[in-house]
């Protein structure tokens, strides 16, 4: 009696040996036909890289960069072994990056309201980093961005404003 396996290897090899025979019998104009549409095909492939794209980036980057020191701040507060300063500290700085997103939004929006410009917002402490896609490079432009996100905080802040084309 023959089994399920033994079927399937029959039926699996038969398939390859046709195919092996229609291939062997296929005419040589046949076969560079086929090559020469490949080659072709490879040949006009193009990469195409819009301004944007390093924005999109540096905002990935961003993210997990985000993400994965998130992660380990909550590791630290489930923990069974870190000590109450830990735990404490780990908050207080979770607290700090969802006050430090939250800003990056306000302003990355506050410069596409005003500005008509896209933006990515680096902030670390009192240090503003934001690179802007444009390709003009203006210093004018530039302190009015730095006036503009100022404005949105009481004390002052370090504001560098990168242009990227």
């Amino acid at each position: 009696m023959i089994n399920k396996q033994n079927l399937w290897f029959i039926t699996l090899f038969s398939l390859i040996m046709v195919l092996s025979i229609y291939y062997l019998t296929m005419s040589d104009d046949t076969l560079s036909t086929i090559s020469k549409n490949t080659e072709v095909k490879e040949e006009t492939s193009e990469i195409v890289v819009s301004e944007n794209d390093t924005l999109v980036a540096l905002k990935v980057a961003s993210e997990e960069a985000m993400v994965s020191k998130m992660q380990e701040l909550q590791d630290i507060l489930l923990s069974d072994k870190a000590t109450m300063e830990e735990k404490n500290s780990a908050y207080e700085e979770l607290q700090t990056i969802n006050k430090n997103e939250s800003s990056k939004e306000a302003i990355e929006k506050l410069i596409k309201k005003e500005f008509k410009l896209d933006s990515f917002v680096d902030i670390n402490g009192n240090n503003i980093t934001v690179t802007i896609a444009s390709e003009t490079h203006d210093n004018t432009l530039a302190n009015n961005i730095i006036r503009s996100i100022q404005n949105l905080y009481q004390e002052d802040k370090y504001i560098t404003i990168k242009f990227d084309n």
